[in-house]
């Protein structure tokens, strides 16, 4: 449950600068923050494949009690992540504007989504050692510390948001710079926290700093991880592409209600996470049979989520958007509504993928893992595509989710089940 409430807090960041760009800023903010924020999930994404490579080893060397590899697990982990954080910073600089126009952003969002593209890829160290930092305590068996982390700065940046856009007129960059100061007091208290949590476990010899074995086998974890976010994070811009072709209302309709997605979506990973390092603390200590019993007891949990959610989003969904615009236009109520009546009742099924997903990386059955995702992507995107040129126009968009959804969770799950845990007793 605390990884849960990571996960909202986390999600805050993005929901506070949409709901205040909409609210005191206007439409094309929100607009211009949305389209934003599919190009930084491209680099949230190798941040959480550096997170999984870590978290996953780091939990298998903690089960195992192998406290000196665990601790250079760590350390090869944080200097692997600062080398990819600054390749991405190089891109993110350099590309920022070329990525933006990939993506068809019309010219009335274009200055705002770059302006709030270039102030992120500035904090990408925070995002990074973040990541890093929370991956350690979950592997520790320790969700509360970020928890009570990101509850603290989540908070701090709704005020700051406000402070900067309607007190200070800066605009979104004032929501850029609340998130980039907020993040970054959290990742380093978190960084702080960790090496205190590390010293105190005591080890017979001094661990070294870097172990390219390590390496290797966090990399094992962290590239499919990566890719695999990284796939559904070009799948988004792609479909981002497909939607801004419908113009600025529909855009904002969509900014909207995909944040809310978004936030049900990434909850159920963090859950599959929490699980991925359950299972690997459980394979490490020679216990197999307990990753089947934490499958069950983890489909109860994410279907005990996907409920309320559900009727929140299904019934009532026209209310929360409106909490992210000021004065809608009815073309973007309508498509923010229609959108989160079309994905809400399939939670039910993606959650499951999830928890499988969680399973299969846990346990190194990468290539599954990466046949599923694959699939999901490759079925939404075609089908928006496809689906967006028919009668259905922008509707159609929405209908490809449940159906990658769908066919990849049967996967997931037939994957899951034939896993070494088939037949293999404590």
């Amino acid at each position: 449950m605390p990884l849960f409430g990571s996960i909202i807090f986390q999600q805050l960041y993005n929901i506070a600068d949409s709901l205040v760009a909409g609210k005191f800023v206007g439409e094309n903010a929100l607009a211009a923050v949305g389209n934003s924020y599919e190009i930084t999930l491209i680099f949230i994404a190798f941040a959480f494949g550096c997170n999984m490579g870590c978290s996953v080893v780091v939990s298998k060397l903690f089960g195992a009690k192998k406290y000196k590899e665990m601790k250079t697990a760590v350390y090869t982990a944080c200097i692997f992540s600062g080398f990819v954080c600054v390749l991405l910073m190089l891109l993110g600089i350099v590309g920022s504007g070329l990525l933006l126009r990939l993506i068809r952003t019309p010219e009335e969002v274009f200055a705002d989504s770059k302006l709030y593209l270039d102030i992120y890829v500035w904090g990408l160290p925070f995002v990074f050692f973040y990541n890093i930092a929370t991956g350690i305590f979950s592997a520790l068996g320790d969700s509360k510390t970020p928890f009570y982390f990101l509850a603290v700065s989540s908070i701090s940046n709704i005020a700051i948001d406000i402070l900067f856009v309607k007190a200070f007129h800066m605009g979104v960059a004032g929501v850029a710079w609340a998130t980039f100061l907020c993040q970054g007091i959290s990742c380093i208290l978190g960084i702080i926290v960790v090496f205190v949590k590390l010293a105190k476990i005591e080890t017979k010899e001094k661990s070294p700093i870097f172990d390219m074995q390590l390496l290797s086998q966090i990399v094992v974890i962290a590239i499919p991880s990566t890719l695999q976010q990284s796939f559904i994070s070009v799948g988004n811009i792609l479909i981002q592409g497909i939607i801004n072709g419908f113009g600025a209302p529909v855009m904002a309709g969509y900014s909207a209600a995909v944040k809310l997605n978004n936030l049900v979506i990434t909850s159920f990973t963090t859950l599959g996470n929490g699980i991925s390092n359950y299972t690997a603390q459980n394979l490490g200590a020679q216990k197999p049979d307990r990753v089947k019993q934490g499958f069950g007891v983890g489909i109860r949990l994410v279907w005990m989520l996907s409920f309320p959610l559900f009727l929140l989003y299904f019934f009532g969904g026209n209310i929360v958007l409106q909490l992210f615009m000021d004065n809608p236009t009815e073309l973007a109520m309508r498509t923010g509504t229609i959108y989160l009546k079309i994905l809400s009742p399939f939670y039910f099924v993606v959650s499951a993928k999830l928890v499988a997903d969680g399973i299969l990386r846990g346990a190194g059955i990468m290539k599954k893992f990466m046949i599923s995702t694959l699939t999901d992507l490759v079925l939404r995107v075609l089908l928006a595509f496809c689906f967006s040129r028919t009668a259905l126009g922008a509707t159609g968009i929405w209908c490809a989710w449940p159906i990658g959804w769908c066919v990849a969770t049967v996967l997931s799950i037939t994957f899951y089940r034939n896993g070494p845990w088939k037949t293999q007793k404590r």
